[in-house]
């Protein structure tokens, strides 16, 4: 297939138990640069989540519909439908919903660097059951997705520290194994190095081996 065509609305909504997105990259399996989309339901909703991307992305971010109020910076913008505003890293940002069903398309990139898909569309709706400690409730929601989609090695990481966690020593090995063997395994292997989730799992045989 050479091209695709979606109505935004048509992309399924997903969380991590904060804003609400819908994985427009992942929707058309784009690998080159990152792009998503966020709406807020009512006026005053946050859309975007407070973050600064320091020392990661840059950012464009689109008006698509409704209207928008930006905070940059500690500096409020008023952004209706059509306004682009770009953030570089470092600047704090967050987005309210100033009319009902604002949405804001977001492109993203890290600056000087080919983008590099992480799949954490995969991983972050079962972000909230690791971040609440239930992570034998994370691994067993999360399992199925992971698996089906081995080509992203985050995702397969995340699985393996909740199964650390979990007492599930045996799975935890194995799906770190596939992680390593994605693209970005050594940068994987480097967190891996010092991640305090994987102290379950330090002294198992072949550990030291997997990890280089």
């Amino acid at each position: 297939m050479s091209y695709a065509v979606a109505n935004l609305d048509d992309i399924e909504e997903t969380t991590d138990g904060r804003c609400p997105w819908r994985p427009v990259r992942h929707h058309f399996g784009i690998t080159s640069f990152g792009i998503n989309a966020w709406t807020g339901r009512e006026a005053g909703d946050r859309i975007i989540n407070e973050h600064d991307e320091k020392d990661e992305q840059e950012e464009l971010y689109l008006v698509q519909r409704g209207r928008a109020r930006f905070e940059l910076d500690g500096e409020s913008l008023d952004a209706p439908a059509g306004t682009l505003v770009y953030a570089q890293p470092g600047v704090k940002r967050t987005a309210f919903a100033e009319e009902p069903a604002t949405t804001i398309v977001v492109v993203g990139g890290e600056p000087g660097k080919a983008y590099e898909v992480s799949g954490y569309e995969i991983w972050m709706p079962f972000h909230a059951l690791y971040e609440e400690g239930k992570y034998a409730e994370a691994a067993d929601a999360a399992r199925g997705p992971v698996e089906a989609a081995p080509e992203y090695a985050m995702p397969l990481y995340n699985l393996a520290c909740c199964e650390a966690l979990a007492g599930r020593t045996d799975d935890a090995m194995e799906h770190l194994r596939v992680a390593f063997a994605g693209a970005s395994s050594e940068r994987l292997r480097e967190l891996a190095r010092e991640d305090s989730d994987l102290d379950p799992i330090r002294d198992k045989p072949g550990f030291a081996e997997l990890v280089g």
